[in-house]
């Protein structure tokens, strides 16, 4: 398989040296690192310069740069990566390298980075929750052919649930393989605001989701609870 990696980046630059070091080592010769840069202030781009093929900028928002890299892409596969999931494993690619021809698309198994009692078990949860559903998150690195992702439009142009609109697509068409290997998922909602008040937040903005409401409301009501914006 030939891999493009997508990566939406905004003020990454604490992480992002370690993370694309470690995937350019994994990664193999005609694969390709795409990162696409939401307007950083913090140099993000000139280290991504460094290790990444494309480096693209756009206004920010996740689904309006992860659509921009995989237009980009030459890759007949897509895995779509946050800078802070953590080191990206041999093991990752393994799986990856290893899914079976019929293959259309689907996501790994995740655990939280820090080191509360309660992260491996919302890490489980999150985990069976895709499992039953069908349904995966950005922090599950989404992997697709390039095809068929770009032949169902790609991530709707939403602010928040743009992963859950896609999977959700996907799902239509396929079950997703779901990947043993977990990738690390950043905790810092959970340490910054509670984990409590963070699971709670995201179950009541999932269940808004599902009801319909409006995906520009629900982004609102989520980056009121946190420090940081995508």
């Amino acid at each position: 398989m030939s891999l493009s990696v997508v990566i939406p980046v905004l003020d990454e630059a604490k992480c992002l040296e370690p993370f694309l070091d470690g995937l350019r080592e994994r990664l193999a010769e005609g694969d390709e690192i795409i990162v696409v840069d939401g307007g950083s202030q913090d140099g993000s781009p000139l280290i991504a310069r460094q290790y990444a093929d494309v480096v693209l900028h756009c206004d920010r928002g996740r689904a309006r740069q992860m659509n921009l890299g995989a237009e980009r892409a030459k890759g007949g596969w897509l895995w779509f990566l946050h800078a802070d999931c953590g080191r990206v494993k041999r093991g990752h690619l393994r799986a990856l390298r290893a899914l079976p021809e019929d293959a259309l698309w689907g996501r790994f198994d995740v655990r939280l980075s820090g080191d509360h009692r309660l992260f491996s078990m919302i890490g489980h949860a999150m985990n069976l929750r895709s499992r039953w559903t069908g349904i995966a998150t950005g922090d599950q690195g989404i992997f697709v052919r390039r095809d068929l992702f770009l032949e169902l439009g790609g991530f709707p142009m939403q602010p928040l649930m743009e992963d859950v609109a896609l999977s959700t697509r996907l799902r239509g068409r396929a079950k997703p393989v779901c990947l043993r290997p977990r990738l690390e998922a950043d905790s810092r909602r959970w340490e910054e605001n509670g984990v409590l008040r963070t699971t709670l937040l995201m179950w009541q903005l999932r269940w808004r989701y599902w009801r319909g409401e409006d995906p520009a409301r629900l982004h609102r009501d989520y980056y009121r609870h946190h420090y940081y914006q995508r």
